[in-house]
């Protein structure tokens, strides 16, 4: 404890609003790649959350979640269907502008979402993870990302574990 008594041990902001983002993906029920989003406000405040999913209406238990047997039926394909996590957060967006906000992901946007973030005015995107940073789509968005001015870093993780039981 500090001089003041208060405790030392609290997460920082970019834990804490990674964890949300690490929280939301709980909720997609994608059996191969969870993703969720959070933005924030410059001021630390959380404006949105998303998560890869399928749009309103559209059923889980009718849509496609695989690939299987794409070749025959290319309809049958999840990548037609899911809205993903970082344009769910701005269309769950309610406020005004999302100008000058940051973003944390749990992974590296592709081209299409990073279309969005840009034309939403978001400034600043803190990232998880990038497995598909080898890939066309993810190479466009940094393309993108670099020429709209938008600031983007990896998440370093603290190694620290937290437990909350629900």
């Amino acid at each position: 404890m500090g001089e003041s008594g208060k405790r030392e041990d609290y997460i920082s902001w970019d834990e804490y609003f990674m964890g949300v983002a690490e929280l939301s993906a709980r909720r997609s029920k994608d059996p191969s790649t969870q993703v969720g989003a959070c933005i924030v406000s410059e001021d630390n405040k959380i404006l949105s959350m998303g998560y890869n999913g399928f749009p309103k209406g559209c059923s889980d238990d009718v849509f496609p979640w695989t690939k299987i047997r794409v070749e025959e039926d290319p309809y049958n394909a999840k990548y037609f269907y899911t809205t993903h996590a970082e344009l769910n957060a701005i269309l769950n967006y309610r406020g005004g502008s999302l100008e000058g906000s940051k973003i944390f992901v749990t992974l590296f946007p592709c081209n299409e979402c990073a279309k969005a973030l840009i034309q939403a005015g978001v400034k600043t995107m803190i990232y998880r993870e990038d497995k598909y940073a080898d890939t066309a789509a993810v190479r466009a968005s940094k393309r993108m990302l670099d020429a709209a001015g938008v600031r983007y870093y990896q998440y370093l993780p603290s190694g620290r574990t937290l437990t909350i039981t629900l």
